[in-house]
This record gives C-alpha cells, structure tokens and sequence, in this order.
C-alpha cells in the first residue's frame, strides 16, 4: 500500500533530481515547500516522510548537484596535457552548467543561498565549503602545472586558484542575468592571460 499522499510507485531518486532542479532554480530561500511537492507530485506530509525537512532535502540536492551536473567543470580540469588547457575546460564547462541550468540561474553551489541569515548559515556554510574545495581543486590542478613546467616557478599559485573560483562565481552571476554562450565564452581568452604573467 503507497504512503498516504504518495503516489503508487514514488521514485525517490526520480523526485530528488525535480527537488534539485526547483532549488536550482529558484535557491534556497526562495523554494517554498509548495513548489516542491508540486515538482514531484506529492502532499507535505509525504515530503516530510520521504526527504524529513526542506533543509535535509536542500542537503541532498547539493550532494546529487556535487555528484552530477556540477561535476562536469571539475572533471574538466582534469583533462588538459597543460594547466592552461585544463582551466579553459574548466570555465567552458562552467558555462554548460550554467547555462544548462533550470532558467538559467547559474550554478547551485553559487547562488543557492545568497542571503546568510541566521536560520540559513548552516547551508551557507555548506556551499562555501564545497566552493573552498573547488578552489583547492583548482590550486592543485595549478601546482601539477608548476611541478610539470608548463607554469613558471614563481606562479603565484593561491591567487590564481581564488581568482579561477572567482571567474566561476561571475560566469553563473552573469548567465543569472541573461548572458548568452558568446559573452561568457568571451570571458575565457582573457582570464587565461593571467597564467602567462
């Protein structure tokens, strides 16, 4: 027998990607509990008993985010025989992702939770944290570059991971805002100038 308000056959897998999507879309802040259980088709008692909260349900979506299509950037960076070729991979499919994005809102991790107000901190802190790691990716990738001399020695490896995280936060920001493939794929030539200097 289905779980009262639940439909027969509920996939929960299925209905975690819609949940991703809506947050996706709109944030954190801005989902209301309504619009989730309109994505996936069931009553809010049945939300509370398949996902336990919006927040557990934000959590899960940025995992199944992290695991899928925010993926593709940082596998990217790891393609490239240079540093160079990696980080162009990197920002070019930083803008699949975020103009792939349900209304083209940019990337979850970045814009998901944009106001840290006192109920949302934890989830801010979770997205900065996985920002933070998306650097440290980034600096390692950079370091690789150093060690296999495609970069020069005095590379000043920290500054240019933070910036390449920053690169990515302005290529979501500016799709948020109706930018098209061309203006964002214009913003790669100049960036990777910073890797010559």
């Amino acid at each position: 027998m289905a779980t009262r308000g639940r439909p027969r056959g509920f996939d929960r897998d299925l209905a975690l990607q819609k949940i991703m999507d809506v947050f996706w879309a709109k944030g954190y802040e801005a989902a209301q509990l309504n619009d989730l259980t309109a994505a996936i088709g069931i009553t809010p008692p049945s939300f509370y008993a398949a996902f336990g909260s919006k927040e557990q349900a934000f959590r899960e979506a940025v995992s199944l985010y992290v695991e899928t299509a925010g993926s593709s950037s940082m596998r990217a960076l790891n393609t490239g025989e240079t540093a160079q070729q990696a980080i162009r991979a990197m920002l070019l499919a930083s803008i699949d992702v975020a103009l792939n994005a349900p209304q083209s809102n940019g990337c979850l991790l970045i814009l998901g939770v944009m106001n840290c107000q006192a109920e949302t901190e934890p989830l801010y802190d979770l997205l900065k944290g996985l920002r933070k790691e998306t650097v440290e990716r980034v600096r390692a990738r950079l370091e690789r570059g150093v060690a296999d001399g495609d970069l020069p020695q005095t590379t000043d490896i920290a500054t240019l991971a933070s910036y390449y995280g920053a690169i990515m936060q302005a290529i979501s920001m500016q799709a948020r805002d109706g930018a098209r493939r061309p203006e964002l794929e214009a913003l790669v030539g100049p960036s990777l100038t910073a890797l010559q200097q």
